[in-house]
């Protein structure tokens, strides 16, 4: 064993990545031509564009003769490994030279609006092999988690670089906070109906409060992919509406023997869905640059001046944002995901006795933006204890006042959401929402929260594609023994 804990193999892969390719039966002499051929960082955008996207689908054909990761010999596994490291060199040599210039390209110079979806589509056909086409995300989906070849990595470096980047970053963002065309659509019938059924989300308008509940009872109200784009509908119906003051957060009624016909507010990640593939590494996010971020800062419907300064916490500014106050009513259980929406929204109720945690640990991916977040409510330390320790709070302790606003027994959420929602709205609502901006402008402002999500787009990608992801969900969520 070396220094740093690398053996003789390892030291050999990382200095003679052509020896590692010719013993798992690929040409030495192509190879090492390939390796050449791996553009620096000097060219002009467009010569850099054309050279690294002939080097990156040059190692594609590459790995395309090698079986996947998960069925390989060790040699091959190895080459694989050799390879991917190499193109990901190369995209992280290109990225930090021209991620701004690739952008500008793919947004016409920050004028057009891309959801990160319709970014990442455009930015494959501009730059072969710099993200994973469409065509491979469904080769992908395909595959369970262990068997994933890692593609989407390049997902997640070249959304870390656009955010890193002021206005680049800015741009998208504001991207990210338009309303989806779905809402649009199904804001009338919002408005005649009194509510829309989205399938795993309802939307119920109660007075002047829009009531958003999640409907995944199999799961204990589980997120996942199925759930994500009708959460993000039903969170800009509930903004678009201008009859609707107030936002509601409520779990539904759950079939799981556990919680027999009882309300639970959210059991985190579909970690069975999760494990079976079915998540892709862009659901972080889309989460959390989609409707998370609605709840949190509101949604905006005129063009981003990418160049102006952040001082009210909006990417747009002032007068440029809709917004609203939104109050979670959080029963039995707030796991996960569901106890990181208890960090955005204005005004917690929680039933004694529930259980609110962060399991990221037992998981192994970074649990959104709890990381920035978390420590406003509780401290640094019980933050720290929650995300690497697995430290919970029980709604009636304490401690949890730090979390939760108002706890009252089991059976009286309704009456408290009813008087809560009174209190909110009794001094109207330009006054209550211009108090949240305020406070929020000094809490969490814009760039503070594009830079913390361009370091967890790539750091989350490399969680989710980790091999000790697989097995903390076989160990700890006995993954393998569950369907979906």
């Amino acid at each position: 064993m070396l220094a740093g804990g690398r053996d003789d193999k390892e030291m050999t892969t990382a200095h003679n990545p052509a020896g590692v390719l010719e013993r798992a039966g690929l040409s030495a002499a192509r190879v090492t031509d390939w390796e050449a051929s791996a553009p620096g960082p000097d060219l002009s955008f467009r010569a850099a564009a054309d050279a690294v996207g002939v080097f990156l689908t040059r190692g594609q054909e590459f790995t395309q003769r090698l079986p996947g990761p998960a069925r390989g010999t060790a040699d091959e596994r190895a080459a694989r490994e050799a390879i991917t490291a190499m193109m990901n060199g190369a995209r992280e040599t290109f990225l930090r030279c021209h991620a701004e210039d690739l952008y500008d390209a793919l947004t016409d110079r920050c004028t057009k609006s891309l959801r990160l979806e319709e970014l990442l589509r455009v930015a494959a056909a501009a730059v072969p092999g710099l993200v994973p086409t469409s065509a491979q995300m469904d080769a992908e989906r395909t595959r369970m988690l262990a068997e994933k070849e890692g593609i989407e990595l390049a997902q997640g470096l070249l959304v870390g670089h656009v955010l890193a980047v002021p206005r680049t970053g800015r741009h998208l963002i504001g991207a990210m906070l338009r309303p989806v065309p779905e809402a649009f659509e199904r804001l009338g019938e919002l408005q005649a109906r009194g509510t829309v059924d989205l399938g795993p989300v309802r939307v119920t308008r109660r007075g002047r409060a829009g009531i958003l509940e999640l409907v995944n009872p199999r799961h204990l109200n589980a997120e996942d992919d199925v759930t994500l784009a009708p959460t993000e509908c039903a969170v800009d119906m509930i903004l678009l509406d201008p009859g609707i003051e107030v936002g509601v957060i409520r779990g539904g009624v759950v079939d799981h023997p556990g919680y027999p016909g009882t309300r639970v507010f959210g059991s985190g990640l579909n970690l069975t869905r999760l494990y079976h593939g079915r998540i892709d590494f862009l659901f972080y996010l889309l989460r959390d640059l989609g409707y998370v971020h609605k709840i949190y800062r509101g949604i905006t419907r005129a063009e981003l001046d990418a160049a102006g300064p952040d001082t009210t916490g909006s990417p747009l500014g002032a007068g440029q944002a809709t917004e609203k106050l939104w109050v979670a009513a959080v029963e039995r259980l707030a796991v996960g995901g569901a106890c990181q929406l208890l960090h955005v929204v204005d005004h917690v109720i929680a039933t004694r006795g529930s259980r609110l945690f962060l399991p990221a640990r037992k998981e192994g991916i970074i649990p959104g933006a709890s990381n920035l977040r978390l420590p406003r409510f509780v401290g640094d330390r019980a933050a720290r204890q929650a995300i690497l320790s697995g430290r919970e709070w029980t709604a009636g302790q304490p401690d949890a006042a730090l979390i939760c606003d108002e706890v009252v027994e089991p059976g009286e959420m309704d009456r408290a959401l009813e008087a809560r929602i009174d209190a909110l709205t009794n001094s109207g609502l330009v006054n209550a929402t211009a108090n949240r901006s305020t406070l929020r402008a000094g809490q969490e402002p814009l760039d503070l929260f594009r830079e913390y999500m361009a370091i967890f787009s790539v750091e989350q990608a490399r969680c989710h594609l980790s091999p000790a992801l697989v097995r903390n969900l076989e160990v700890h969520w006995n993954a393998s023994g569950r369907s979906i």
